[in-house]
């Protein structure tokens, strides 16, 4: 698809533009090349990330201002209602400040409405949206929010997660693990990359076990980044999971621990995102990372690791993760890396 110059570009009358994609009535206005701009890398980004789980939004440039007139900020976090989830809408909110809108989701109600309330006795005011990752019907909904209240999305945090249980055999919790964890990762990079405003981050949670030096050499080939696509990716995934249900993951040379495919997956659908995506979003000062937030004394963490004294509270590790998601427009760096405490980790 051909890319407009910007300095080009033509005006495009604002009714125009959103009859002909989204059959919506508006009244007339002028697109600014960096919005009609926008409008085609949506369009750009749906052909190049299509695949499972896609669902197709319209460009629509509808801006909320937040006190002052300026533009408000829009955020989202995956998996929010507690740990580090719950951490970093508590960061974002004090770091984006009243012209912020920072979106806590959750697959649980209750328990997502129960995080705002919490964060609203300290004095700050998330909003909750029901997001449940491992669903198309609710990622296209959420998504389908963000487009019509707000234009698009600044800031997008990956952080659902679901975890494992040391006592359950892996056979037993591995299709769910790598639903959540892969699957919905996907699903929620495809519907919010085509909705990134300029300077937007986004960033997937993972774990500097998300390195191909924790892979035997044998299954590097499939997490090449470079000729690989998210689709494939998936699909390494899916077998994965019909081999560990089967009693056949370690013979084929894979880790015991099922955590470290996964999150070598999310890594490596990173940097294809960010591969695929590169020229336009540099353009328009996007990055696309993957984060790792260190040891961190949670639940889900301490039956896995003997050691926990140097391990972070979520407060403490949502600091370096914020740090990234909130970069100034002009930065231009790191782009498709795995970043841990503000060093870019090596891929191999």
């Amino acid at each position: 698809m051909g890319k407009p110059d910007l300095q080009r570009c033509p005006p495009v009358p604002f009714w125009l533009g959103v009859a002909a994609l989204s059959g919506l009535r508006q009244r007339p206005r002028t697109l600014t090349p960096s919005q009609w701009h926008m409008g085609t890398l949506g369009m750009y980004m749906e052909r190049v990330i299509g695949g499972r789980g896609t669902q197709r939004f319209s460009p629509v440039h509808l801006f909320a201002a937040g006190s002052g007139g300026r533009m408000q900020r829009i955020a989202m976090v995956t998996g929010a209602n507690q740990g580090l989830g719950l951490a970093l809408v508590e960061s974002l909110c004090r770091a984006l400040g009243p012209d912020g809108l920072v979106y806590l989701t959750a697959r649980d109600g209750a328990r997502g409405e129960e995080a705002v309330r919490q964060l609203n006795v300290a004095g700050l005011r998330p909003q909750f949206h029901l997001l449940d990752v491992t669903s198309d019907e609710s990622v296209g909904a959420f998504a389908q929010n963000l487009r019509d209240r707000h234009g698009g999305v600044d800031i997008v945090i990956s952080n659902a997660a679901a975890r494992m249980s040391k006592g359950t055999p892996p056979a037993a919790q591995v299709r769910a693990f790598i639903e959540t964890n892969n699957h919905g990762t996907h699903r929620v990079l495809r519907a919010t990359a085509p909705l990134l405003r300029d300077g937007g981050r986004l960033l997937i949670v993972a774990s500097s076990f998300g390195s191909l030096r924790h892979l035997d050499p044998v299954h590097h080939h499939r997490f090449d980044v470079e000729r690989l696509s998210l689709e494939d990716i998936e699909q390494v995934m899916d077998h994965y999971v019909e081999l560990v249900e089967e009693g056949r993951d370690v013979e084929e040379r894979w880790p015991s621990w099922m955590n470290i495919p996964s999150k070598i997956a999310q890594v490596a659908s990173t940097k294809i995102l960010a591969r695929d995506l590169r020229e336009e979003a540099l353009r328009r000062g996007i990055l696309i990372n993957a984060v790792c937030p260190g040891l961190i004394d949670t639940a889900a963490s301490r039956p896995w690791f003997e050691d926990m004294s140097s391990a972070q509270s979520a407060q403490q590790a949502a600091v370096d993760v914020v740090w990234l998601a909130t970069l100034p427009a002009s930065q231009k760096d790191p782009y498709g890396e795995l970043v841990q405490h503000r060093r870019v980790l090596p891929w191999r």
